[in-house]
């Protein structure tokens, strides 16, 4: 059997997911995270250089 990755989060984030989820009428809210990063994946990956995925991530405010 394959280990799944798994990740940590903070304790009040992983409570506003579990409620956004829930809201949203997510079967889980681990199906809800895993929504929200294959959209924010497929926003990134249409670049075609890593440069672009880089200047698409600062302008998104994830790096600076």
């Amino acid at each position: 059997m394959l280990k799944q990755p798994s990740v940590k989060l903070r304790k009040e984030l992983w409570e506003r997911v579990k409620r956004c989820a829930g809201l949203a009428g997510y079967s889980s809210p681990e199906e809800f995270v895993e929504h929200i990063i294959e959209r924010e994946l497929a926003k990134l990956e249409d670049a075609e250089t890593d440069e672009q995925i880089i200047n698409k991530l600062k302008g998104l405010g994830y790096l600076q």
